[in-house]
């Protein structure tokens, strides 16, 4: 029989209980007692019609809240995700997310959520935050590794924009957090959400080509070094965090404008200090379909033959182990990935795909050919591997060894010697110099 005493703590504990519902995913977890690998979802028929389960609702953190911030919280919203905190170095951005995803939730789900997002200069002091389930990183390049590593060490979810690394080493280093941590990270390769990028993989895969010879890809120049001239710095921008682990930039717009509402996207993606060029910035889509049309999501090629013309920014060959040429090369359809194969021939991007013989477009594969993992939405995909504890479509080995592409080919270009690679060691073979290239020395600030 319960004591006086212990009847009054339970009647304060239930009292207590009431007045706090778990109202997180994380917080419902926790209360209930389920542990990985238990049942997590409870079915919304069980609880109501309109009823988000707690075990349902992702509450989502972003950091980096440039122009690609846009489409990412809308995504996010459309598929049920809370957005509850975001971080910039930037105040006009921070205020301006704020009243953005207020705005998306009233346009995509009528609701009146008022701007109850909380933000943060710091993105640390964010990560702090136990109601955060994961975070949405589309910071610039220089800064996908620090933020990544932060918020797995955080014990957060990742989804990170493409490309993942602004260097392999770096890419390395996510891998084994990633996998260490055992969270799941989804890279922004959202081709691989695209029904006809999954198809024209699938005709390849399965020798609708018959064997691949060669595979040309149509992206933007490699990365140059820093030469925007310098402007007055704007008062509301920590300059010296924009920088973080590059070297410190004398301050120019086009580089980093203090507002989303300008017409370009910022030159940072055009540097080598903070970006890749436009190689890396498409490569790590039009690189990837390569990587995955031909199965080498784990491997990568082992030579690289630069163009002659040492001021070429078109030209460079890498050759797989097994043969098959991957050139950078505008075959004068835009970004593209086309693909020569000894039955025909494929052109794949977003505003078109077609073969030839023409019919092999439409090709209905048997069931015995292989299916590669289907994604139809790639924010949506993210959010149910989070539920499932599950790999994604485009998880953290598959970006970094999409990355690692853009970086020997900028490797490359920039040595303007040809290189042997092994996908294995990660190493390249005999070349000190290239080697070093594979990270580099990041600022302390």
């Amino acid at each position: 029989m319960k004591t006086d005493k212990q009847n009054a703590k339970l009647k304060k504990k239930s009292e207590t209980d009431k007045k706090t519902p778990v109202t997180t995913r994380r917080g419902f977890i926790l209360k209930t007692g389920l542990a990985v690998g238990a049942l997590t979802i409870v079915p919304r028929h069980v609880l109501g019609k309109g009823f988000i389960a707690p075990s349902d609702k992702i509450n989502i953190g972003f950091i980096g809240l440039g122009k690609q911030s846009r489409g990412l919280a809308k995504g996010m919203i459309t598929n049920h995700a809370e957005i509850i905190a975001c971080s910039d170095v930037w105040t006009t951005k921070n205020d301006w997310f704020k009243n953005h995803v207020a705005s998306s939730y009233q346009e995509i789900r009528n609701s009146t959520k008022n701007n109850s997002v909380k933000s943060y200069l710091n993105y640390k002091e964010m990560l702090m935050d136990t109601a955060i389930d994961a975070v949405v990183i589309a910071s610039p390049d220089h800064w996908h590794a620090k933020h990544v590593l932060d918020s797995v060490k955080a014990d957060k979810d990742v989804y990170c924009e493409k490309p993942l690394s602004h260097n392999i080493a770096e890419g390395r280093a996510m891998v084994k957090a990633v996998e260490r941590s055992d969270k799941v990270l989804q890279v922004g390769s959202m081709q691989r959400s695209w029904d006809t990028f999954r198809k024209a993989c699938e005709l390849v895969r399965n020798g609708y080509l018959g064997d691949i010879t060669r595979v040309e890809v149509n992206v933007g120049d490699p990365a140059k070094a820093y030469d925007l001239a310098h402007e007055a710095m704007p008062a509301a921008v920590n300059w010296n965090n924009w920088c973080g682990p590059a070297p410190l930039l004398a301050y120019n717009h086009r580089l980093a404008p203090s507002s989303n509402d300008v017409k370009f996207w910022p030159d940072w993606r055009l540097f080598e200090e903070t970006g890749g060029g436009i190689l890396s910035d498409w490569g790590a889509h039009m690189f990837d379909i390569v990587q995955w049309a031909l199965g080498m999501d784990h491997s990568g090629p082992v030579k690289i033959v630069p163009p002659k013309d040492k001021n070429a920014v078109r030209g460079l060959k890498m050759y797989y182990a097994n043969g098959i040429e991957v050139e950078h090369k505008d075959f004068g359809r835009g970004w593209g990935v086309r693909f020569f194969g000894s039955k025909g021939q494929m052109d794949i991007s977003r505003n078109y795909f077609e073969t030839t013989p023409e019919n092999l477009v439409s090709t209905n594969l048997s069931s015995t050919d292989t299916r590669l993992y289907k994604s139809d939405n790639h924010a949506a995909d993210w959010l149910n591997a989070i539920k499932k504890r599950s790999k994604p479509v485009c998880d953290v080995e598959i970006g970094h060894r999409s990355a690692t592409i853009c970086h020997l080919a900028n490797i490359g270009y920039k040595l303007n010697r040809e290189l042997e690679w092994n996908p294995e060691k990660e190493k390249f073979k005999g070349d000190a110099a290239a080697n070093k290239l594979r990270s580099r020395k990041e600022r302390k600030f």
